[in-house]
């Protein structure tokens, strides 16, 4: 039974966007549901409950996450403005290189040292803190979820509660140090964004247990890609259009955001397969938590009213 799957995101990104008529006529007859768990929990079963990604990542990257609680503590780039300051890039996206790190991480080893959490990169883009087994870390927004806001409504300590003061107090003596460092001077007049900031998330300690119904994962996320291979679970690059005869697995387009484009490159072809047999199930799963099962023989339920619109 060969099942392909797509990981979407909140319908409401595609704004007024409508659905073409091939679309719209197999989206308005499959079956529909609503799961209300978040989106990571409908691909990965993880024990302890939680999504400590610092701890799966480092997995992938050094092998050596065992044993300690991690933080990622990524690059950052956060520009100034009247309110404060507002997250405008981290990671990959400042396209860091071993110079850039090595140039970075012997001004922070101390700060970060003293605080009795090694800091160091095993690659470029991703940066991790090292605490020890059981240290409480706060939750701290995804970068995915702060990107564009204003930095400090994303941060911890609102609560007044003493650990989150000296994380915040921390990531501000950081700041400083980034802030003031030469390299950034050097990185600016190659015309790169300077690396100004921290972005502290994704604590945890390794999981027990992670487990996935999918057959394999294609995705360009790597916390995604290092869920899938602790679960044993194939993961591969996320190809630019649905492959013809797709094979099992599912698919993470939530980046799109263009409903014609996402339409012409994934769901008509995947349509076509389904059609002709070459797919059996094909499942779009949404961020808000909608699910859409389609399957061959719901071609004969012509009753039913085409979806105009993705979202509900």
């Amino acid at each position: 039974m060969m099942r392909v799957g797509l990981l979407l995101p909140d319908p409401q990104r595609f704004g007024g966007q409508r659905l073409g008529a091939d679309c719209a006529r197999a989206l308005g007859r499959a079956d529909v549901s609503l799961d209300p768990r978040p989106q990571r929990e409908r691909v990965f079963d993880v024990l302890p409950r939680g999504w400590p990604v610092a701890a799966v990542t480092r997995q992938a990257d050094a092998g050596d996450a065992a044993g300690a609680t991690w933080l990622r503590a990524d690059p950052a780039h956060v520009q100034p403005d009247i309110n404060g300051a507002r997250l405008l890039a981290h990671g990959q996206g400042l396209a860091l290189d071993a110079d850039d790190v090595a140039a970075f991480l012997p001004a922070l080893r101390p700060l970060f040292g003293d605080f009795g959490s090694p800091i160091d990169a095993p690659t470029p883009s991703r940066w991790y803190l090292r605490l020890a087994p059981g240290t409480p870390v706060p939750t701290f927004s995804t970068p995915e979820d702060a990107l564009g806001d204003e930095l400090f409504e994303h941060l911890p300590g609102a609560a007044g509660d003493r650990e989150s003061r000296r994380w915040r107090t921390l990531l501000s003596e950081a700041q400083i140090v980034l802030h003031n460092h030469p390299r950034n001077a050097r990185r600016v007049a190659a015309g790169l964004p300077a690396v100004n900031s921290l972005w502290l998330w994704g604590g945890g300690a390794l999981p027990d247990h992670v487990r996935s119904a999918a057959a394999a994962i294609h995705s360009d996320d790597d916390s995604l890609t290092a869920f899938a291979t602790l679960a044993g679970v194939p993961a591969h690059p996320l190809p630019t259009l649905a492959p013809v005869a797709a094979g099992a697995g599912l698919f993470d387009l939530r980046e799109a955001r263009d409903l014609a484009r996402l339409q012409h490159d994934w769901l008509l072809p995947l349509l076509a397969q389904l059609t002709d047999g070459r797919v059996s199930e094909l499942w779009l799963d949404c961020a808000d938590g909608q699910c859409f099962k389609l399957r061959r023989g719901q071609r004969w339920r012509f009753w039913r009213r085409p979806r105009e619109r993705l979202a509900q």
